[in-house]
């Protein structure tokens, strides 16, 4: 397997790291969304965040406060996003989990797209199909 997050972890590629544990490390974007996007994610592999065991991703988002305070300090910024992105067609760059903590600053504007329109009944629709897909809490 070919992990480029893996190889970071390994020491194999340099990356700058801002947080370490026995489980999780956190490292700054190499390409930022905005000033101080870091991104953290555990160290073992898993793709996507449905691989994961709930307790885990527990862990994971555990961190996130942590993080985000110590950005929020470090670059003056107003406020931050989390994101976590899952496959290819929701923009997951690469396979291994991470979620993006990327500070946002007042003076710089929103970097989200346009919102769409919903219609009432669309949005129902969905959301019977998702109640109904949805597994239990293990």
């Amino acid at each position: 397997m070919n992990c480029l997050f893996c190889d970071i972890i390994a020491g194999k590629i340099k990356a700058h790291f801002v947080y370490e544990d026995k489980s999780h490390v956190a490292i700054m974007d190499k390409y930022p969304i905005q000033r101080g996007h870091t991104l953290l994610m555990p160290r073992d592999h898993r793709e996507k965040i449905i691989d994961m065991n709930t307790g885990d991703i527990s862990t994971l988002f555990s961190r996130v406060p942590v993080i985000a305070r110590a950005i929020l300090e470090a670059t003056g910024a107003d406020g931050f996003n989390i994101g976590q992105n899952n496959g290819k067609a929701a923009n997951q760059i690469i396979p291994h989990v991470h979620v993006h903590i990327i500070p946002r600053y007042s003076n710089t504007g929103s970097g989200w797209t346009k919102r769409m329109i919903a219609r009432e009944e669309n949005l129902e629709d969905l959301a019977e199909k998702i109640r109904k897909s949805i597994q239990p809490v293990q």
